[in-house]
């Protein structure tokens, strides 16, 4: 299935229905009076979070979507039906956005999550509404009212527990096929990956969710590369592994060439947990592996894990460290959760 994380679309509740004009004409009853019912409301547009889902594709090709309109009153003092709302079923962290693309509307992020975007026009009173002491006869039966229409921007930010970070042929793709079963594609050129792609990996009976966020360059806060759209799905993750091509001549640089990135950016990305990783070490003599690793080390004042993502050295204790940092992270979340309820 093609990733798509952005789309525009339209959407419009439906009117209400029209209340009635009629009276009571029966045989040897001789007050009949009104008896016209009102008019149901129209059909919400309703936003669903479901799970299942990690791209917008569906709303690449039907953009507009519109609510049904309400049923009219009629005689007998019958009220008219409900119209049929209409359900956007949307993958997890999807933001809505207002036409502007930068009002925020709604953010979905819990499973099951509901949300009215348009709600549907109110139903015509009919004139049984308005009949009175004074007003035995009344011919007034109002037309239901509009719905609300609006155009919204779609935005996607996947939600994993760890994100692959790092330059253009990191390996970033190639980790995450060897220990899940995603299957990016992976080719030895840089921006092979165009989309981002999530993965479960397993580590003994536990499991996370890793995504895999095409290569950042130079300027990518700023847009190079369709960076703001890639570092808007780091935003979701708990955190972060950041590999580094251990065959480049200068490891500290790629090191802080993304990280100024994520400083950059903002949106508190640079404050996320990290896990260092030196990357294509069975290409590496031992002394270069040692000489880059304590060079990355330095710069990155954290301890830099040395593995090979495709002969798979080192890439074990690498998964229970981040499975350990994922937990701690979910443990966190959930206190939180608890202290704001």
């Amino acid at each position: 299935m093609k990733f798509l994380d952005q789309a525009k679309i339209y959407v419009r509740s439906g009117n209400g229905g029209a209340g009635s004009g009629s009276f009571r004409r029966e045989k040897f009853i001789e007050y009949g009076g009104p008896d016209g019912g009102d008019g149901g409301r129209g059909g919400d547009v309703v936003l669903e979070c479901v799970d299942g889902l990690n791209t917008l594709i569906d709303y690449r090709y039907a953009q507009h979507f519109k609510g049904e309109t309400g049923h009219h009153g009629m005689g007998a003092q019958r009220t008219g039906g409900k119209g049929k709302d209409v359900v956007l079923r949307l993958p997890r962290g999807t933001q809505v956005f207002a036409e502007d693309n930068e009002t925020l509307l709604v953010d979905l992020t819990t499973i099951g999550q509901r949300v009215i975007l348009a709600k549907g026009g109110d139903g015509g009173y009919g004139n049984l509404h308005y009949k009175s002491s004074t007003n035995r006869a009344p011919r007034r039966a109002d037309k239901g009212w509009p719905g609300e229409e609006r155009w919204v921007w779609l935005r996607l930010k996947l939600i994993a527990d760890i994100g692959l970070v790092g330059l253009p042929n990191a390996g970033k793709s190639t980790f995450l096929s060897s220990n899940s079963n995603a299957r990016p594609k992976i080719a030895d050129y840089p921006f092979t990956t165009l989309h981002p792609g999530l993965g479960v990996v397993k580590v003994g009976e536990r499991e996370f969710v890793m995504a895999d966020i095409p290569g950042l360059i130079e300027g990518a806060h700023e847009g190079a590369g369709l960076g703001t759209r890639f570092l808007g799905h780091v935003e979701r993750c708990r955190a972060l592994l950041h590999l580094v091509d251990g065959t480049q001549d200068d490891v500290a640089d790629a090191y802080r060439t993304v990280r100024a990135e994520l400083r950059a950016y903002g949106g508190n990305l640079a404050r996320k947990k990290e896990i260092v990783a030196l990357n294509k070490t069975d290409a590496m003599t031992p002394s270069d592996i040692e000489a880059k690793r304590a060079r990355l080390a330095k710069v990155s004042r954290k301890t830099v894990h040395v593995i090979s993502a495709v002969a798979g050295h080192g890439v074990q204790p690498l998964l229970h460290e981040l499975m350990k940092l994922v937990e701690k992270q979910r443990d966190t979340g959930a206190n939180s959760g608890k202290e704001a309820a």
